[in-house]
């Protein structure tokens, strides 16, 4: 049997008149006066982990509403799964890899980049503002402030100093659920009444009581961070402008478990996304299938606040999905998301300072990845001893009980299966059938019977990266290995913690 990748060519003359069509039928629509815009940001929150996607055992309720009394979407997908670059995508509006040094991990955000933020307040219409963890980390070259907006200490005190009458642009950026930042996951989830036995475990980790404790307490984050959007909500209704306001609640990629953070598997990449915008949505409680990646939310938020997108910019403004009336699939054109990575840390042997350069293309039916140096280490180099930065040790994977897990009992058959997957070394070419395999654990690009959809995947994405100038297809690789890196890295935690993992 020959199985086919679906869908319309990248650029496609039938693509091109449809979106012609569904962008005059937009045009069409009455403006609405400029909203508000509040976007709360959550840290390594993937898709799935919220109770209106259905999962049993975390809770969250402020997202929930948010989704109900808007739209909830089911196929977003961020740029790259790593902080920065995602981060800088979406201010920016660009896929990672037209970002230059800002591309990759701790690294800089060059000053000509230009930023919605920015876009915004200089059209003298929109206050602006952030709190807590805007673009990062990294540095920051020719700018006055965070590329997210100047620094408040939170919500309140933003609202507070607001000049009267002006519509404001907020991001609320949590460090929530990202491991280790308050180091207090364990007391967090029991104040909580969690408990691990609820936990349902994904195929492609263990279940064992250490994985589900990490779970857990993953999940304990994140109710803290749907207890803190809570509050965000109460204060604009205290203030008589949650109606006016288009809030949007996502994460800047999935969970730091084996095969997400850093992955591009939906692990990964794909994020919770839920939009209310009762001036702008004209029919609530929609769930919408189109694919959509968070770097079309800049482009939308400019078009909400009346400012010109900038020609640069490759996201496309989800504007039509929102005042449309359908749901499910609703553009016939978004049937794909492109996704990628460069250097997440400096994790490999010693002597190689690059990353573990990768790029995908998602569908229904597929998900294809094409890794540019097999020969490395997709999630860093075991070999702590004989690492680039001495003590380094799977550094593109953040340290954490599933991890010392793997590593502990990586020689038991049971175990080894999984720890291959999550760090061994991996093929140029991955392809995975979504619909028999949704969890990407087989992969299919040397199956005969998938010959054709590789091909037809590959070309795909190849034209869409070199539509978007992508400098890794372009063969122009040095600006993206060799930028500086400023941050720290996972170390080799000593055998007596690994020894604790060991069954």
């Amino acid at each position: 049997m020959r199985i086919f990748a679906p869908g319309c060519t990248v650029g496609g003359w039938f693509c091109l008149f449809l979106g012609l069509g569904l962008a005059a039928a937009h045009a069409d629509q009455p403006p609405v006066s400029r909203p508000n815009i509040l976007f709360a940001f959550a840290d390594d929150w993937g898709y799935g982990h919220a109770g209106i996607y259905g999962d049993p055992t975390v809770q969250t309720p402020s997202f929930d509403r948010v989704a109900r009394e808007g739209i909830l979407f089911h196929h977003a997908f961020i740029s790259s799964p790593s902080c920065t670059p995602s981060r800088g995508a979406i201010l920016t509006g660009q896929d990672f890899w037209r970002l230059g040094a800002a591309a990759n991990l701790w690294s800089l955000f060059p000053g000509d980049l230009v930023v919605y933020p920015d876009l915004l307040a200089d059209s003298g219409e929109y206050y602006v503002g952030h709190t807590r963890k805007g673009w990062g980390p990294g540095r920051i070259e020719g700018r006055k402030h965070n590329p997210a907006g100047p620094s408040f200490p939170n919500f309140e005190r933003f609202l507070a100093q607001r000049p009267e009458g002006k519509p404001f642009c907020f991001w609320f950026g949590s460090q929530d659920p990202h491991r280790g930042v308050r180091g207090d996951g364990a007391a967090l989830q029991k104040s909580m009444g969690l408990d691990p036995a609820d936990v349902v475990v994904p195929a492609m980790l263990p279940d064992t009581p250490a994985v589900r404790q990490d779970i857990i307490e993953y999940y304990a984050q994140v109710q803290r961070f749907d207890r803190d959007v809570a509050g965000l909500l109460r204060l604009l209704e205290e203030n008589g402008e949650l109606d006016n306001t288009l809030v949007v609640i996502s994460s800047d990629h999935g969970w730091s478990f084996p095969r997400g953070k850093t992955n591009l598997y939906d692990v990964g990449t794909r994020v919770p996304l839920a939009i209310r915008w009762p001036a702008g949505i004209r029919t609530p409680g929609r769930t919408v299938t189109d694919f959509v990646n968070l770097i079309d939310l800049a482009p939308t938020f400019l078009e909400a606040g009346g400012v010109e997108v900038p020609e640069q910019m490759t996201g496309r403004s989800i504007m039509p999905l929102l005042t449309s009336d359908a749901q499910g699939r609703i553009d016939p054109t978004r049937d794909r998301t492109f996704t990628g990575r460069e250097r997440h840390t400096p994790a490999q042997a010693a002597g190689l300072s690059g990353g573990y350069p990768k790029r995908a293309v998602r569908t229904d039916r597929f998900l294809y990845i094409r890794n540019y140096k097999p020969e490395r280490w997709p999630e860093g180099t075991p070999d702590f001893e004989n690492a680039f930065i001495p003590g380094a040790w799977l550094g593109d994977a953040d340290n954490g009980l599933t991890k010392f897990y793997l590593w502990a009992n990586r020689d038991r058959s049971p175990i080894r299966p999984l720890y291959d997957l999550a760090y061994a070394k991996r093929p140029g070419e991955e392809l995975y059938d979504i619909e028999k395999d949704p969890d990407q654990m087989n992969n299919v690009a040397d199956h005969p019977d998938y010959a054709e959809a590789r091909r037809a995947m590959s070309e795909q994405l190849t034209q869409y990266l070199r539509q978007t100038n992508d400098p890794r297809e372009l063969g122009i690789d040095d600006e993206l290995d060799e930028t500086e890196y400023f941050g720290g890295i996972p170390r080799w935690p000593g055998q007596e913690v690994i020894d604790r993992y060991r069954d």
